[in-house]
């Protein structure tokens, strides 16, 4: 036994002085979001500071073990360690201070980052060298302590939460839950680092060696992955007859499925490579050709659908990144085609310049190009639906639904990308000064509601499940409580009991016997302002889309109380039969 502890302690301290910096990157991702999880700091921003540093440093747990690889093939680590900390450092200072300025954008430079990260592990301390058996038999070793990894770090983190449940229940310590939640945080990011680098402890060397290759990997290949493809190409030749045959463009999320099968494949045919000189193994042999012949014309239906949904849209960031993926499979595809002598670094390295080309290639960058796309996209629609009036936005003139919420998505994707003064550009004083507070708080919801509702007339061309639909929308969201004792929400959502003053307000609705919504007071009288609600609306019969009024409310007598009800909007949809209903309201109470 206490040999077993001196060589777990022993590997342990190996492990502490070939690693520390992963090790350190883990334990400070693990530290900041327990942290953040204690919810204690006055300021919200304080709190998301936090969640930035840790998001940093799992980046940097990856990051730095690349380099560990790199620094046992070169014997320089310090160099390029410093390096790392000072783009670290950048990343840090690049991302928002606060939740509210951390929109979809920086998710893009996040998750690319994080998978290049991945990439550059794959193949560092073989850049430049011709050992390409060593090269698989690396990441094959890699991809085993993963998954051993993940197994490990499962049962370790729920043996020791049920371990701290145990004690807690059997001795009743009532521990606050956060303890759970913090266990679970530590062990997930420190330890399951601590167990991989215990699985990597004799480093580079060990990972590359010679092994006889795994009968479960074969297995996995030949009756899993291999099915799995030939079920995807079935599929996806089939969807290709049929565009061929009814001569229509192909839909958007095929380009997924084409990624997909791409992946899987690639992924078999870097598993089997070492059996490729097997004789005994012939469809190893096949199997790498006739897939790369396979993908030749699903690479054209991929750029079909991408380029039918960038001529029609525009860029974004995330087209972008399917056209940059679909571009990097073209030049695999050729290269195991029509070269002779092939490398299989060729795939993770060309995928790394593709990405890093994606992220920091001036003016061709995903986001300078969606930038760039999208303004040239507003431009063209304002100027084909005559929308621009001496160089601005003019929101009086008709336009249909889908216009209006083409224009407002657009200006919303560009003021989160900063783009504030073209937006101002294209606005005049009086709009700029509504839209400049919702802008400054980082309100974009409500910015895009804004732009949204600057439309004054919009016609409806949508069917609405075959009807259409028809929107009043009031204009003052501040509602005056003035001669009035109090105000209660009645939103659409919120049905049930209001107690005030010693009586009981109950809100009810019954679609079957017509009302949207009625107030009973103590079970026995009723205001049923379905009617009116009803007869406010067949003013518009004939009206569809969306119109802006001042207010929306009724008032009654019940009982001993006069009350007052505000809507924010009615909605009318129209489909085999009417349906009416509202977002928010409000009830103001006063006695009479």
């Amino acid at each position: 036994m206490l040999n077993k502890l001196q060589q777990i302690f022993g590997k342990s301290g190996d492990v502490i002085q070939k690693y520390p910096m992963v090790l350190l990157m883990a334990f400070l991702a693990a530290v900041s979001l327990i942290c953040f999880a204690e919810k204690n700091f006055d300021a919200v921003a304080a709190n998301f500071i936090f969640v930035k540093f840790s998001l940093v440093c799992c980046l940097g747990i990856s990051l730095m073990f690349a380099l560990d690889m790199l620094s046992q093939r070169i014997g320089r680590g310090l160099i390029p360690q410093f390096f790392a900390v000072v783009f670290l450092v950048f990343l840090y200072l690049l991302l928002p201070d606060s939740e509210k300025d951390f929109t979809e954008v920086y998710a893009f430079v996040l998750i690319p980052t994080f998978i290049l990260s991945h990439l550059l592990v794959s193949f560092i301390p073989f850049f430049g060298q011709k050992r390409e058996l060593n090269f698989w038999q690396y990441n094959k070793n890699l991809f085993i302590n993963t998954f051993l990894t993940a197994v490990f770090t499962g049962v370790l983190t729920g043996g020791v939460l049920l371990a701290i449940l145990a004690v807690d229940q059997l001795f009743d310590f009532n521990l606050n839950g956060k303890y759970y939640f913090q266990t679970f945080q530590f062990l997930g990011i420190f330890g399951s680092s601590f167990i991989f680098l215990l699985f990597n402890e004799k480093g580079l060397k060990f990972l590359e060696r010679d092994d006889s290759y795994p009968i479960i990997l074969k297995f996995f290949t030949q009756y899993i992955l291999i099915p799995l493809l030939i079920i995807y190409s079935v599929i996806l030749y089939l969807y290709s007859a049929k565009i061929l045959i009814h001569w229509e463009l192909p839909r958007g999320w095929v380009s997924y499925l084409i990624l997909a099968y791409s992946v899987v494949g690639i992924l078999a045919f870097l598993l089997v490579y070492p059996l490729k000189q097997d004789s005994e193994k012939s469809w190893v042999k096949v199997f790498p050709k006739i897939f790369y012949y396979t993908l030749i014309p699903l690479i054209v239906l991929l750029f079909t659908a991408i380029f039918t949904r960038v001529l029609a849209y525009g860029y974004t960031e995330p087209r972008y990144f399917v056209l940059i993926l679909a571009i990097w499979l073209a030049l695999v595809v050729l290269y195991f085609v029509f070269f002779r002598k092939t490398t299989i670094k060729f795939i993770p390295v060309s995928l790394f310049a593709f990405g890093v080309f994606s992220l920091i290639m001036p003016y061709l960058n995903a986001f300078s190009v969606a930038k760039r796309s999208q303004k040239t996209e507003l431009k063209n629609i304002l100027l084909q639906n005559n929308l621009l009036e001496n160089g601005t936005i003019n929101f009086n003139k008709k336009v249909s639904d889908t216009i209006a919420d083409e224009v407002s998505n657009k200006l919303d994707f560009l003021v989160k990308r900063n783009e504030k003064g073209f937006l101002f550009s294209l606005l005049n004083a009086n709009d700029q000064k509504i839209l400049s507070k919702s802008i400054e708080k980082k309100d974009y919801w409500a910015v895009q509601g804004e732009i949204r509702k600057r439309f004054t007339q919009v016609e409806n061309t949508r069917k609405v499940f075959g009807g259409s639909r028809f929107e009043i929308m009031a204009e003052n969201k501040f509602h005056s409580i003035a001669g009035y004792e109090y105000v209660a929400s009645a939103a659409n959502y919120r049905m049930g009991d209001l107690r005030f003053n010693g009586d009981t307000f109950t809100f009810s609705r019954n679609e079957n016997a017509g009302k949207m919504l009625a107030i009973t007071l103590n079970g026995k009288e009723t205001w049923d302002i379905s009617p009116l609600i009803r007869q406010y609306l067949n003013q518009y019969k004939t009206q569809s889309g969306q119109i802006t009024v001042p207010e929306i409310s009724f008032e009654s007598d019940l009982g001993n109380y006069h009350l007052k009800m505000v809507f924010d909007n009615l909605t009318r949809e129209k489909h085999q039969k009417e349906q009416i209903f509202y977002n928010e309201a409000y009830l103001l109470i006063r006695k009479k």
